[in-house]
């Protein structure tokens, strides 16, 4: 009698075990799947991106063809090649208005800066009171044009109220915005006031993403505030703070409002700046072709400050693990 031998049944992984029809099915829903993900990603981001193309894309482009031409809104425009640029760089006037725009922002972004980091420290440190960040961001909720109006009037030098207490107190009256060495540091001072809350609530932000454990155990070793701040806050603090430098110094170079409402480039274009020189080229003179080309020049000045700040400050990289 022949006996057969039996074999245990054959194990296959379960990619082999299902058929091809199943496998067919399977890809055929995940990639329905991902099209209905894709189409509903794509309804959510077509606002922002019609934005972004309507209200910034094209006005670029169109402004670095403009500024290429001679063109004054009356007449199409006339192609002269870099006939603008060569009158930029041989414009005294252009060159005062970027060096009076760097001292600006190089008073605004150190004055806004240390006073920002300070605030969002002792918040971090002694409170986390949210209205006290109400209250530090109540500044910021007015508008540039209405900051500038009440800081004219309080800072007037014969009917405003900061003039008449330092006459009350026996001290001569200062032109802020009157005098050509007050009033760069003053609108620059003006504009720290309004943003400097907000600045201190981003920083804040990023304070409070650094483990407390880390200063806890600092404490146990003995170390002061001071020097908490310098070995844990400030390197764990520094993606953060250069990503706040680079939107502040980028909204640094486009200040426009306060000085239009305040000095209107006065006195003796002590403050005109480089915004409100392209505005006066522009619809003062109607030279777009001009303004657009010193347009293009800041827009080019701006793109190598941010990507030197990105790199020196390393800001895409961090150092908590």
């Amino acid at each position: 009698m022949t006996i057969a031998s039996s074999s245990p049944p054959s194990r296959l992984p379960l990619g082999d075990a299902m058929g091809a029809g199943t496998k067919q099915r399977i890809r055929r829903a995940a990639t329905r799947e991902n099209r209905g993900d894709g189409r509903l990603a794509a309804v959510f981001i077509a606002p922002a991106l019609l934005g972004f193309a309507v209200f910034l894309l094209w006005p670029t482009l169109r402004g670095i063809y403009l500024s290429f031409t001679r063109f004054n809104l009356l007449t199409p425009p006339e192609w002269v090649g870099l006939d603008n640029y060569v009158r930029m760089v041989n414009d005294p006037i252009f060159w005062d208005s970027l060096l009076v725009t760097v001292e600006y922002v190089v008073i605004n972004i150190g004055v806004q800066t240390v006073s920002a980091l300070a605030i969002a420290v002792l918040l971090q440190r002694l409170t986390q009171s949210a209205v006290l960040r109400g209250i530090v961001l109540t500044p910021y909720l007015m508008s540039n044009v209405v900051a500038g109006i009440v800081w004219l009037w309080i800072l007037d030098t014969q009917l405003g109220i900061g003039n008449e207490i330092i006459a009350g107190i026996g001290l001569d009256r200062v032109p802020f915005l009157a005098d050509e060495t007050w009033a760069i540091p003053t609108i620059a001072l003006i504009n720290v006031w309004r943003h400097v809350g907000y600045t201190a609530l981003l920083l804040f932000a990023g304070l409070m993403a650094i483990p407390n454990d880390m200063y806890e155990a600092a404490k146990v070793d003995g170390a002061s505030e001071w020097r908490m701040f310098w070995r844990i806050t400030m390197p764990l603090l520094r993606p953060v703070l250069a990503v706040v430098l680079i939107m502040t110094v980028i909204g640094s170079f486009q200040v426009f409002d306060t000085v239009a409402v305040t000095t209107a480039g006065g006195p003796a274009n002590a403050t005109n700046v480089l915004q409100y020189y392209i505005y006066g080229a522009a619809f003062g003179r109607f030279q777009f072709g001009y303004a657009s080309a010193m347009s293009v020049a800041l827009l080019v000045v701006l793109s190598a400050i941010t990507v030197l700040q990105y790199r020196l400050t390393r800001a895409g990289q961090s150092d908590l693990g």
